[in-house]
Formats: C-alpha cells, sequence, structure tokens
C-alpha cells in the first residue's frame, strides 16, 4: 500500500499521460500503455502505469542507478 502521499502523486503523474496519450510516445497504439488503454478502464490504467513507475523507481533507488528511457523498436 505504501505512502498515500507518494501513491497519490504516482497516480497523479500516470493520470497526465493518460490525459495526454495523443502527445506521449509510450501511449501510442502498439505499446504497452496503448494496447491496455484499448482493453481495460482508464482508471485501472492509471494505477497500472502508476504501479509500473514506483517499481523502477524503487529499483533505481535500490541499486543506484540512472535512468533510461526504453529505446523504441523499430
Amino acid at each position: 500500500m505504501g505512502e498515500r502521499s507518494l501513491r497519490r502523486l504516482l497516480i497523479i503523474g500516470a493520470n497526465s499521460v493518460v490525459i495526454k496519450r495523443n502527445v506521449h510516445k509510450e501511449a501510442q497504439p502498439g505499446t504497452w500503455l496503448g494496447s491496455l488503454l484499448l482493453r481495460k478502464p482508464p482508471m485501472l490504467v492509471r494505477v497500472a502505469l502508476a504501479n509500473k513507475m514506483a517499481r523502477i523507481v524503487w529499483a533505481l533507488m535500490a541499486r543506484g542507478g540512472i535512468y533510461q528511457s526504453p529505446v523504441a523498436a523499430a
């Protein structure tokens, strides 16, 4: 469950990606997020994206890494 304020901020960030999905490349059809938006309700997709972001942040903090955005498949 985690800290409420942090969870809320992650969901707000995910919400901005879902709302502006025509601007974000990660939300275009054919991507993980784009296909999830076609199959699931928008709020569930927001929470799933927030969860994914939280796992990435945790992994970076635990390993001391630097975030590198994934390379788009060509």
